[in-house]
């Protein structure tokens, strides 16, 4: 299915440049059954309970080491588009300076100056996504899903790419097929951009348990060998 998503990232690009369309690749589908959809929020809730439960020492030493490290709050906290684009307010350990007042987002790139050296390494190890787990139990966001982007990327890119808010259609994710197939990190050109959204409308389409757990356990092993920013 990864060679298929490539071979149409291709074709995205190269046919019709940045006004492109997904619909006609990934036809209209009706949305899962009700069935299907309380089976993954009950394993979101229980499995992300646990783990936050398990975890919860990991993270107030995490906390308290951003708080010692450098100034600022030991959250960062932003609004996110979720499930059929309603907005939630998405939470990270934070690993960069505190903005200034008047300065504006951009996404984070490969030694960006922003970043702590304590940042460095929670990014690197994704120990900065644990607080999304609390996003997972209150129902913003799924344990798998497409990932979120800042709102002004989405409105940006759904401008320029036909079919793209078909991302909404589910619960956003801690991790997704994009992220465990090579589409981890910034895409700062419109090729990696189409890339992660074939994938993430794949996803949105062909959801299931199996293909949750399979996310899963690749992200399991993609934290291992991959080294974000």
């Amino acid at each position: 299915m990864f060679y298929v998503s490539n071979a149409i990232a291709g074709r995205i690009a190269a046919g019709t440049g940045f006004r492109t369309s997904l619909e006609a690749l990934y036809p209209q589908k009706p949305t899962d059954s009700l069935y299907k959809d309380r089976s993954k929020r009950l394993f979101d809730m229980v499995a992300a309970s646990l783990l936050l439960i398990f975890l919860l020492p990991v993270m107030i030493l995490i906390a308290m080491a951003i708080r010692l490290t450098s100034s600022g709050p030991a959250l960062f906290r932003q609004v996110r588009y979720g499930r059929h684009k309603v907005g939630f307010e998405i939470l990270k350990f934070r690993t960069m300076r505190v903005m200034e007042p008047g300065e504006n987002f951009c996404q984070a790139c490969r030694n960006d100056p922003r970043v702590t050296p304590l940042g460095a390494f929670l990014r690197r190890t994704s120990l900065d996504e644990l607080p999304q787990l609390w996003n997972v139990v209150r129902g913003d966001m799924s344990l798998v899903g497409p990932r979120p982007h800042a709102t002004s990327m989405d409105d940006a890119f759904a401008k320029r790419i036909k079919g793209y808010d078909r991302r909404f259609l589910m619960r956003p994710g801690i991790t997704g097929l994009a992220q465990c197939t090579g589409y981890r990190g910034a895409t700062n050109t419109m090729t990696l951009m189409i890339g992660r959204v074939c994938r993430d409308v794949y996803y949105v389409r062909n959801q299931s348990m199996a293909l949750d757990l399979r996310i899963l356990a690749m992200t399991m092993v993609s934290l291992l060998t991959d080294d974000a920013y």
